[in-house]
């Protein structure tokens, strides 16, 4: 089943949160995720959004998502988007 990564960001430090953007890619596309939004003007339908970017990305599965998630290349470069940002993330389940 597939799952979904949603993302609500908020860049303080852009050197920083770019030399995070400038990794990701090279990491991600090791696993067989795909990048299915990335918006840093979004419209906002209802209540409020004070996030600067959002973010939705598929995985095949939990299993493939976390497996992104915690590997070392992904690790290594979230160094950078932690001092650069602030992130709300979550993981929901696909419909079957």
């Amino acid at each position: 089943m597939s799952v979904y990564i949603i993302s609500q960001i908020t860049v303080h430090n852009r050197e920083e949160y770019d030399t995070y953007s400038d990794q990701f890619m090279d990491v991600f596309t090791q696993f067989d995720g795909k990048m299915l939004s990335v918006d840093e003007e979004p419209t906002v339908l209802l209540g409020e959004w004070t996030a600067t970017r959002s973010v939705l990305i598929e995985f095949p599965s939990e299993k493939s998502a976390m497996a992104w998630m915690n590997s070392d290349g992904y690790v290594k470069i979230s160094r950078h988007r932690n001092a650069g940002a602030n992130l709300n993330s979550i993981l929901v389940k696909g419909l079957e």
